[in-house]
């Protein structure tokens, strides 16, 4: 009896080699094993008979021969079904870390199967451990406001502090930031669902971003930030202003908070005449973003670092919803080189693709 065979772990690599595993068909390998083991038994059966040997005893040790032939060429097709049939059983199970042992002659029906199947394992592991971090992330962003608040309502309740106006201020800013997480996960689960609809119209850019910068400026408060814009009066382009200000709000946001007190952040905007686009580049001075992550802080609940005078937390989703944005126009968002700073550069196209994304 053959040894049970087992799925591996994530990281196990394993090699074997089978005799038939040089064909690219299974249909080739059962056909090939039936020749094989016909022709074996033949002439076993021929060279008994030849030698003397009565039929009625040849007959069988050839059946016997052949049989155990294609016992042995055949282990290899029937421990690689075993072995997905473990690993889907562990898979039902929750275990995504499992893989089916990979033969790296194995180029039949079987072997792509063993591949596409560790493929599908690395995904799903991929997307549960994604959902764990999910929660993990927001449980641990809804508790600190929500502790914040508590705390600060049962000092007032008895009486250790005064409801004053800077203390309530406190409790505002705690409730601001509940609210923005939550409008942050609610565009989070739109681009889950692949569901954003966009309210295409024409408009003046410079106009757009002055109403996008009021807001921040009220909301930036004591740290006396300079947000000075660079743009032509005369640029139009074609989007969803709900959706671009979400993109802008975000990307100017980051570059206010990781701006010490008192510094400049540059809203610097140009078009691109040959590509039909308009182009706006956020410098905050000063700071500076490692290559090696710029790619990274677009992901999901990954926060970037702040510097000394800069302020902290963050949900770790503005940027990646920033990207979203973008990429429902058509458009992109980056970190480029800039001796001045950290610079990030917003391409959008001027006119609206009725084939884009809509819906």
């Amino acid at each position: 009896m053959a040894a049970p065979h087992y799925p591996v772990r994530e990281g196990a690599r394993v090699r074997r080699v089978r005799p038939l595993g040089m064909f690219s068909s299974l249909k080739l390998e059962l056909g090939a094993l039936i020749v094989i083991a016909t022709a074996i038994a033949f002439a076993m059966c021929w060279f008994l008979l030849k030698f003397g040997w009565s039929g009625w005893i040849a007959m069988p040790v050839a059946l016997i021969v052949a049989l155990g032939i294609t016992y042995y060429f055949s282990r290899g097709l029937t421990a690689r079904l075993r072995q997905l049939r473990d690993a889907a059983e562990a898979m039902a199970g929750g275990d995504y870390t499992v893989r089916v042992p990979m033969d790296e002659s194995s180029h039949d029906e079987v072997g792509q199967l063993a591949r596409s199947f560790n493929e599908m394992a690395a995904e799903l592991q991929h997307a549960d451990q994604t959902r764990r971090d999910l929660i993990a992330n927001v449980s641990h962003e809804l508790r600190t406001p929500v502790s914040a608040l508590q705390a600060q309502v049962e000092n007032m309740a008895d009486g250790v502090t005064d409801p004053t106006p800077a203390n309530l201020e406190g409790i505002l800013d705690q409730t601001q930031r509940l609210t923005d997480l939550i409008a942050f996960l609610l565009d989070l689960s739109r681009m889950e669902a692949g569901a954003a609809s966009l309210e295409i119209e024409r408009f003046n850019f410079a106009d757009f971003l002055d109403d996008t910068i009021e807001p921040l400026e009220l909301a930036d408060g004591g740290h006396a930030h300079d947000i000075h814009v660079r743009v032509n009066d005369d640029i139009e382009m074609e989007g969803d202003q709900d959706r671009l200000r979400q993109l802008f709000t975000n990307i100017i946001g980051n570059a206010l908070k990781h701006s010490p007190d008192g510094t400049t952040v540059l809203v610097e905007v140009h078009e691109d005449v040959g590509h039909d686009t308009v182009v706006t580049n956020v410098v905050n001075f000063g700071s500076r973003i490692a290559p090696e992550i710029r790619s990274d802080i677009f992901r999901r609940f990954v926060k970037g670092r702040s510097g000394p005078g800069t302020e902290s937390g963050g949900t770790g989703l503005g940027l990646s919803i920033a990207r979203w944005a973008a990429q429902l126009h058509g458009g992109t968002v980056r970190v480029v080189d800039d001796v001045r700073g950290a610079d990030f550069e917003i391409v959008l196209p001027k006119h609206h693709d009725a084939g884009g994304p809509e819906s």
